[in-house]
């Protein structure tokens, strides 16, 4: 009869076990998920709907496009009278001219309907030499969606 006893016990322990098991190697796996869960979530700002801000965006990555491939010609059409005005005009030549090795980042706007700023990072090299500027870019709207440059970076 002890044997009998043993036999049972073995029993109900094997059908604990088959149940016990699986919902244990659940709960491992998805412990990682339970743990992510309990940082602090920042969502992505989503990209402003307004149209104006698209258009200023592009009007900022062909200025800086002209910076980069030296086009003085697109790069003076695209800015305002009052940068045009304000520069001294061999100071925006040498902007323009320099090194072919050149790059640029532009950072995500901020702005109302009218007017933008970017964040920028010009990069530049010498050389052997990479040389990195942080910036910000100025775009406003000067009717019938035509975006020029207000400040340089």
């Amino acid at each position: 009869m002890a044997s009998k006893d043993c036999q049972t016990i073995r029993k109900e322990i094997s059908q604990t076990v088959r149940i016990r098991l699986p919902v244990a190697v659940l709960l491992l796996a998805s412990l990682p998920t339970w743990a992510a869960g309990t940082r602090k979530r920042h969502p992505n700002p989503s990209a402003p709907s307004n149209p104006d801000y698209m258009v200023a965006l592009a009007t900022a990555n062909r200025f800086l496009h002209a910076w980069q491939t030296d086009d003085l010609e697109t790069g003076t059409l695209l800015l305002s009278d009052r940068v045009r005005h304000s520069q001294d005009p061999e100071k925006f030549e040498q902007f323009f001219a320099g090194s072919s090795g050149r790059a640029f980042e532009i950072s995500r706007g901020q702005g109302n309907p009218g007017r933008y700023h970017f964040a920028v990072v010009l990069v530049s090299t010498t050389g052997t030499r990479m040389r990195r500027r942080s910036c910000e870019i100025i775009l406003i709207n000067t009717g019938k969606n035509d975006w020029v440059v207000d400040k340089l970076p």
